[in-house]
């Protein structure tokens, strides 16, 4: 086991760290400036979404780029976009732009869209890092933010949340780009847990997940009903619901009741510090600390494993039955 690994798996903190950990979160995080939508506010050195766009290939150029979706190809991975000026490239127009599989499967036609506009030496042009963009959407989730960023200033050296205790409020984007109110699962059990897409290290992530998909399968057999199986990630500069719903589709994951959730850092951040999750990053890597939570219909938390170390089936044994 290496260095990054022990660090990783340790997991387990003692209360008085965490908590103060959280609350130096709070501090230094709770303030950054910036609303919904996608993850571009500014953050104090440090924090998680100060670090730069995926590094392009020789030659590529990366521009903005907002627009309307006219149609969707999932066979050719292609987005039609009513795209507005990119300036510096090229006036208002409606193209056909290459797309990674989970981004056309999440967005619509008739919805607006920001995203990267990646452009090759020979003009090829592909969409990465997607986000909705239409005001709804972007006023709901900024007002969660601002919810959740009061909540967390109010708490203040008390922001970490006990077993007992009533979870967060939140307002995030699923897989499939919906915004998802935390109140969507008032009334039904949730197990949750954070991750990355990227990560590399097969014991944490990776095994995470498999983990929550083993608990997901022992429920049903089980007959336990009114549960939510919820994953937030921890990098969402990088894992926008398109990437999440790849994430899902490759690993054959039954979404009917298991959501991907990413949203705005200082929203992330904030959850973070609410539920005692170190997350800091070394160039690419995460490195973070591991926590599952089952929380109960009423909003509660109900039970919780830090590390890497749990198995499926003691959370299980401890969800109501229907």
């Amino acid at each position: 086991m290496n260095a990054y690994t022990r660090w990783h798996a340790r997991g387990v903190l003692r209360l008085s760290a965490v908590a103060a950990v959280s609350a130096w979160l709070c501090v230094g995080w709770a303030c950054s400036k910036g609303g919904g939508g996608a993850p571009t506010e500014a953050a104090p050195e440090g924090a998680l979404s100060e670090r730069p766009a995926p590094t392009l290939a020789p030659g590529e150029r990366r521009w903005p780029i907002t627009g309307e979706v006219v149609s969707v190809d999932p066979k050719g991975n292609t987005i039609r976009l009513r795209h507005n000026e990119v300036k510096g490239y090229m006036p208002a127009m409606t193209m056909d732009f290459a797309a990674a599989a989970g981004d056309c499967a999440s967005v619509r036609p008739g919805e607006k869209l920001r995203a990267d506009l990646i452009v090759g030496e020979k003009g090829h042009a592909r969409l990465e890092r997607i986000w909705p963009d239409d005001q709804v959407s972007l006023d709901t989730v900024d007002a969660g933010l601002q919810a959740l960023r009061e909540d967390t200033h109010n708490r203040g050296r008390s922001v970490y949340r006990e077993i007992g205790e009533s979870v967060p409020g939140f307002v995030l984007y699923d897989q499939n780009g919906q915004v998802v109110r935390s109140d969507r699962f008032r009334g039904k059990q949730v197990m949750l847990n954070f991750i990355y897409t990227r990560c590399p290290i097969a014991d944490m992530c990776p095994a995470s997940t498999l983990k929550m998909m083993s608990a997901q399968k022992l429920a049903r057999a089980a007959g336990v009903t009114g549960i939510e199986f919820v994953s937030i990630t921890l990098d969402p500069a990088n894992d926008t619901p398109g990437t999440l719903r790849t994430y899902a589709d490759e690993r054959g994951i039954d979404t009917s009741n298991f959501s991907f959730l990413t949203g705005p850092e200082a929203a992330i951040r904030n959850l973070l510090a609410q539920f005692g999750v170190i997350a800091e990053f070394e160039g690419d890597i995460v490195k973070h600390t591991l926590t599952t939570l089952l929380i109960d219909e009423q909003g509660h938390i109900k039970y919780r494993a830090d590390g890497s170390v749990w198995e499926p089936k003691d959370f299980v044994e401890r969800m109501h039955r229907g």
